[in-house]
């Protein structure tokens, strides 16, 4: 996201894409344009919330009017730098590894995994999904600079000692899918997303929260 876009709240920031998403589909089903609360009924964020969030870029509607399909996706798609390719690597090609790289973002045109890394030597130089594997020992040598982001779907107890050559080849970002919680310097930044941690959330709030 763009320096001058910074200073929104965190939650805003990352209810975005979402928007992004939402708005990418209504063009394609030929909207003009769309009312807070019809956003709020298909992301399943309150009216008020999403009238906050877009309060933060001036003004993006007209009361009574709504919000133009074309102008918001126009105006997310320079803030969240969709018209830049993102170029990311994955790190760990297990089940959840190949998973992403028979995925890569098919159908997100501005992310894209580059290469892959893993220790293990039956998968080193096998291309999946069309994106090559390489031992873990070239990460440093074989990395582009242009690439800050990495996927981090490696056992736990490996995470920490990866994230930290992660950190010393120039990633800025760490999607880590692993139960470990990193420590990596204050300039780098990482999303924790731990499945089993979720599921169990999940199945709490069915038994203590019923709809």
């Amino acid at each position: 996201m763009k320096s001058e876009q910074t200073k929104i709240p965190q939650a805003t920031a990352k209810r975005l894409p979402l928007y992004y998403r939402f708005l990418e589909n209504l063009q394609a089903s030929g909207k003009q344009r769309v009312s807070s609360t019809e956003l709020s009924e298909a992301v399943k964020v309150d009216s008020a919330t999403i009238r906050r969030d877009f309060s933060y870029f001036g003004a993006l509607g007209k009361k009574g009017y709504g919000y133009n399909v074309n102008y918001l996706l126009s105006f997310f798609r320079k803030t969240l730098d969709q018209d830049e390719l993102t170029k990311v690597i994955l790190v760990g090609v297990g089940n959840l590894g190949t998973a992403f790289l028979n995925y890569n973002f098919s159908k997100n045109n501005n992310t894209e995994i580059v290469m892959a890394f893993d220790v293990d030597q039956e998968k080193v130089g096998k291309d999946i999904g069309g994106v090559t594997i390489y031992h873990l020992e070239q990460l440093t040598e074989l990395i582009d600079p242009e690439v800050t982001v990495a996927i981090l779907t490696v056992p736990a107890l490996a995470a920490q000692k990866i994230a930290d050559q992660l950190v010393q080849s120039g990633i800025k970002g760490i999607l880590n899918f692993t139960p470990a919680r990193l420590d990596v310097p204050e300039e780098v930044r990482v999303h924790h997303i731990d499945l089993s941690v979720e599921l169990q959330a999940l199945v709490y709030f069915l038994k203590h929260y019923p709809v």
